[in-house]
């Protein structure tokens, strides 16, 4: 496949060596907000497609507690990755993430298909293995285990979604038949490693398209960056492997206010944060997810200046 062509991919308008593509992370509200306005989102959703914003980011929340700070109720992943696959035209969709360990990786295989199949091919499967002793214990999993149960499920996801697929069962009977995963895609579902899962650098550079990451201090990232590259120079050599962060955004409303670091990212007029995304490209991240802070200015203003003087620095075609 030449350069041209995998661009044109999801994988590529998404992920492409030497260039940054930009995101918007799912659900877009205020700190006040608790409840998600489901028309709103999608509206959202839309205008975030039409504005040509490469990938909208969809969390799974699988149950709230006093004990986690993020009081929403977010919708089921695979739920609304259905809806919005009918929502929306080109933009890709990426769970953000499916957490791998308390959930059944058949189920995971199904339902990533069908959104892949209902979405033409627009999916991306991110993973990750949660981080919540107590919900390990609501779902009947050890969290001991999270890392085996997370490279284990990993496996049956991606033999179940591969080519050739090969359907793996938890238990085979004597006169079990051999499993097929229907709808097939229209083209292959990949899979991204969202956080490490506990597992190795090399492991997720020999299993995973790339390896999506927090957003760290300039420095802290590079090196994050450079142990990323020597891993994926050792155990998938001559293959790209994508590299990638979710950020926190605060846009101010004067161009011009310089970037201060707030938790998870920055506070910056569009002037600086086109200068933190070029110092980003340049280290070498391929993608960023944007979780926008709306406290002050409305998710439409925000989403409408970064496509129109923003995007086009990162965006080409």
């Amino acid at each position: 496949m030449s350069s041209s062509d995998a661009d044109n991919t999801i994988v590529g308008r998404v992920l492409t060596s030497n260039r940054l593509s930009v995101g918007l992370a799912l659900p877009m509200m205020s700190s006040d907000q608790a409840v998600i306005d489901v028309t709103e989102q999608r509206r959202l959703a839309r205008l975030a497609d039409d504005s040509g914003f490469r990938a909208l980011w969809i969390r799974d929340v699988p149950l709230n507690s006093s004990h986690y700070p993020d009081p929403v109720g977010h919708l089921d992943p695979w739920s609304w990755l259905g809806a919005l696959a009918v929502e929306t035209r080109q933009i890709a969709l990426i769970s953000g993430a499916i957490v791998l360990t308390l959930r059944h990786p058949l189920h995971i295989a199904k339902a990533a298909a069908s959104v892949a199949t209902l979405s033409d091919g627009r999916f991306i499967l991110g993973l990750g293995s949660g981080d919540r002793p107590p919900e390990f214990a609501a779902f009947g999993e050890d969290v001991a285990e999270r890392r085996r149960l997370f490279a284990d499920h990993w496996q049956v996801v991606a033999r179940a979604l591969g080519t050739p697929q090969q359907v793996i069962p938890d238990r085979r009977e004597a006169d079990s038949p051999e499993f097929q995963l229907r709808p097939l895609p229209p083209a292959p579902v990949s899979l991204l490693a969202v956080g490490s899962g506990g597992q190795s650098v090399n492991w997720i550079a020999r299993n995973a398209i790339g390896w999506m990451t927090y957003h760290r201090e300039p420095a802290q990232q590079l090196d994050r960056y450079r142990m990323w590259r020597a891993a994926v120079e050792q155990s998938a050599p001559g293959e790209f492997r994508g590299f990638g962060e979710a950020m926190r955004l605060d846009l101010a409303l004067d161009p011009g206010t310089p970037a201060t670091h707030i938790e998870l990212g920055y506070r910056a007029g569009r002037d600086a944060l086109i200068e933190v995304l070029n110092a980003l490209r340049d280290m070498g991240v391929h993608h960023v997810s944007l979780n926008l802070r709306l406290d002050e200015r409305p998710a439409d203003a925000i989403i409408e200046e970064l496509a129109a003087y923003v995007l086009p620095h990162f965006h080409h075609s």
